[in-house]
């Protein structure tokens, strides 16, 4: 139990903040965050509402308990990234350096997969 445990909050620490550190530029319209965005084909206005909700997913999943709201904050996150990678691809030729996106992805599952062990531990 205790691995478990352990293992949960380092990989959901580890994901949480690659999420939470890629919003920061986007909440913050920073120059980098708008030039990228724009590449992609987006607005500043998106920019800033998928930051924000990047934002609140992080906090959801890092908050003990509530279990439901955990499942769409995963969802969420991983449709950010589903998205992130599919606007990537379609706007700019495939890039050896896009295989970081792997990365999140990987955090992301483990974090999901060590979530659920510990909720069938608790009932």
């Amino acid at each position: 139990m205790k691995k478990t445990k352990t293992l949960y909050w380092v990989f959901t620490g580890l994901f949480g903040a690659f999420m939470l550190f890629s919003s920061i530029p986007d909440i913050m319209l920073s120059a980098e965050a708008v030039t990228f965005m724009k590449q992609l084909g987006y607005p500043n206005y998106f920019t800033v509402f998928i930051g924000v909700a990047k934002t609140l997913g992080v906090i959801a999943i890092l908050i003990p308990g509530y279990p439901r709201i955990k499942e769409w904050a995963y969802a969420g996150l991983f449709f950010d990234l589903i998205g992130a990678v599919y606007s990537m691809l379609s706007a700019m030729p495939f890039n050896p350096q896009m295989l970081f996106m792997l990365l999140p992805f990987i955090l992301g599952i483990l974090s999901y997969v060590f979530y659920h062990k510990l909720s069938a531990v608790k009932n």
